[in-house]
């Protein structure tokens, strides 16, 4: 029978066969920051996997020719960040890569597909409801007024990241379930004639609830990001109301800040 530490080495051959480390040893830039920087690459792009083995820090430092403290020094950055956990007996294991997100509009979605981050979508809900208040308000429609909302479960790897809840006006856009499953709703929204113009955003944070907790599988009072977006078209018109929730283990915001002149 093989020995743990043995089934270990065994299972880092075809997650670091994958990859193609460019150390520049020359570089003022230390080994280890080179190291980490390429290794959370290929986690956030998926050539390294959630559960995939990278073995322990003498097999790597054989392997790339480095030292041990350079890349125990690489490890612990990504163990600190989350992305790696340290297993005995078994050596450094993948957990999950974050998802890092621009603050612009764009389609949830549409940035982690262009991530490589597989994203997949499950429709919980798709009706038709009388619009609230601030349903209502958000949208610019009477309430009451009938509007379509959406409940979906976005996952990346295979684990939820994110609850989204949307609303648009109900005569907007086809929206079956199935294309809402295996594509963004605002590609949808582009492919009906939408032209996106502008949005406006709020973001925040709050503890999970028992029900988002489980669905989300985080424990109940994790910290969770929560964000409410309004969308317009060119005309003007809002087309869509947004509140979603997102694991701040998985999530972040990601932005450019400038000085203005």
């Amino acid at each position: 029978m093989a020995r743990t530490g043995d089934r270990a080495r065994t299972a880092t051959v075809p997650a670091l066969s994958a990859l193609d480390f460019a150390l520049d040893r020359g570089s003022p830039v230390p080994l280890y920051y080179q190291l980490a920087q390429q290794l959370e690459s290929a986690i956030e792009h998926g050539v390294l996997a959630p559960g995939n083995l990278l073995g322990n820090e003498v097999d790597l430092s054989v392997r790339l020719g480095l030292s041990r403290p350079t890349v125990r020094q690489a490890i612990q950055s990504l163990v600190d960040k989350g992305l790696l956990v340290r297993r005995r007996g078994v050596g450094t294991q993948v957990v999950h890569s974050q998802v890092k997100r621009p603050l612009e509009l764009s389609s949830l979605y549409d940035d982690l597909e262009e991530a490589g981050q597989g994203p997949t979508t499950q429709v919980v809900r798709n009706e038709v409801v009388p619009a609230s208040c601030d349903v209502a308000a958000a949208l610019g429609v009477a309430e009451g007024s009938e509007v379509t909302v959406l409940d979906r479960l976005r996952r990346t790897h295979g684990q939820p990241v994110a609850l989204l809840c949307n609303y648009l006006p109900a005569s907007l856009v086809p929206l079956d379930d199935t294309r809402l499953e295996s594509t963004g709703l605002y590609r949808m929204m582009r492919s009906a004639g939408i032209t996106l113009h502008s949005a406006r955003q709020r973001v925040g944070a709050r503890a999970a609830t028992a029900e988002e907790a489980a669905r989300l599988d985080e424990e109940e009072g994790a910290a969770l990001l929560t964000m409410q977006r309004t969308a317009y078209d060119d005309t003007g018109r809002a087309v869509e109301y947004g509140t979603h929730i997102y694991r701040a283990s998985r999530y972040t915001f990601d932005f450019q800040l400038l000085v203005r002149p």
